[in-house]
Formats: C-alpha cells, sequence, structure tokens
C-alpha cells in the first residue's frame, strides 16, 4: 500500500486473515499473551502466518515474555517484526535485534509529553515504536485513543506508528492530525473482543488508504 502503512493485530481466523490482506494491510499481527481475548498458541499463529503472501509481514506481539518463550516463540512463528508490548528496556530490544536479525516494535504508553520524550531512549535500540494508549485492562488493544494533539510538532527520533483507539471513522482524521507513517488497529475492527469484523477491516484500511 502507498502513503500509510496498515497494520490490523489481533488476526485469528483464515477468513480475517484473508480480509486483511486483499484490504490492503502491510502487516498483520498475532497476539501471544493469555491475558487477552485475542490470544493465540504459537503453533496457531504459524499456521496462520502459512497463509500470508511475503509482501505482509507479520508482527508478533508478546508481553513481558521470558527468555524461553521468546526464542520459541520466534522459531515456532518465524515472525518479520516481534511487538514488544511490556516493560521491556532498550537493552533487551537491541540485544534481540543482534541476536536474531528480526525488527523490534517497542509499545510506548503516551500520556503526556514526558512520555513522547521517553520514545528517545529506544533510538538504535528498537526499530519503531508504536505510539498508544495508556494500559487500561490490558496493556492494548483496548480502544482508547490518547491525545493526538500532543504529537503536534513532535520530531520523532525513530521511525513510529500510532495506536490505540483507531477505527473505520477516525482513522483518516487520526492520519491527517498527526502524519502517522504507520496507524494499527485491533478493538477497532471488532464486533466483540477478539472478534474481528471482515467488513470493518475492509473499510479501515479503505480509509487509511484514502487519508
Amino acid at each position: 500500500m502507498a502513503g500509510t502503512l496498515v497494520k490490523i493485530c489481533g488476526i485469528s481466523t483464515p477468513d480475517t486473515l484473508a480480509a486483511a490482506v486483499g484490504a490492503g494491510a502491510s502487516h498483520v499481527g498475532f497476539v501471544h499473551f493469555a491475558k487477552s481475548p485475542r490470544h493465540l498458541a504459537l503453533a496457531d499463529a504459524a499456521a496462520l502466518r502459512r497463509q500470508l503472501p511475503a509482501h505482509v509481514k507479520v508482527v508478533l506481539l508478546l508481553v513481558n515474555a521470558d527468555p524461553a518463550t521468546l526464542a520459541e516463540a520466534v522459531r515456532t512463528v518465524a515472525p518479520d517484526v516481534v511487538q514488544f508490548h511490556g516493560s521491556e528496556t532498550p537493552e533487551s530490544l537491541a540485544r534481540f535485534r543482534a541476536e536474531t536479525g528480526i525488527e523490534a516494535w517497542r509499545a510506548m504508553a503516551v500520556r503526556d509529553a514526558e512520555s513522547l520524550a521517553a520514545v528517545a531512549a529506544f533510538r538504535g535500540a528498537a526499530d519503531r515504536v508504536l505510539l498508544d494508549a495508556p494500559a487500561s485492562a490490558l496493556p492494548g488493544g483496548n480502544g482508547t485513543a490518547f491525545d493526538w494533539s500532543l504529537l503536534a510538532g513532535w520530531q520523532a527520533p525513530l521511525a513510529w506508528g500510532l495506536a490505540g483507539g483507531l477505527t473505520p471513522a477516525n482513522v483518516s482524521e487520526a492520519i491527517r492530525l498527526t502524519g502517522a507513517p504507520l496507524v494499527d488497529t485491533s478493538s477497532g475492527v471488532e464486533r466483540s473482543p477478539g472478534i474481528k469484523d471482515v467488513d470493518k477491516i475492509t473499510a479501515f484500511c479503505k480509509a487509511a488508504r484514502q487519508a
């Protein structure tokens, strides 16, 4: 997709995977976190991964995974990107990248300008940061947005993406206001927690592309 990259996160079925690919998503996300309604066993994620064309990148989301789980996840799923969605440090991401050669993304909760200042610590350690709303019941996928006006005039120290509360109805405005090079949605394209809606996936990708 030309222009803004689109990640559909929390994919768990062949039909929603096909919808994301057909609508032009650049990335699809698989969640391996037991507390999430979007949780996928590693074997199931690997099976979906095998159905993807090479031009669509697989992002595997993990939350504070221990080294053994991280190694098993990488070996089983063979992701293009691992999204670290917990309290992982810049040092741990830099080590992961050096050892595996796999892209590392770090989700960052944005509450205020100080939150944005903290992003700089991941320059040279992460390939991309995902700016998300602060955690509530779950680290992500809660359907809430942060104050996008905080990004006015922000000079990003590394590649980034916008997450948190994005839907087919607001993604175009979000891109216009923030200039986000990548947008990431999960609950915003669901009909119930963990259950994606193929029509919403299509509408989201179309709105992002037209922005």
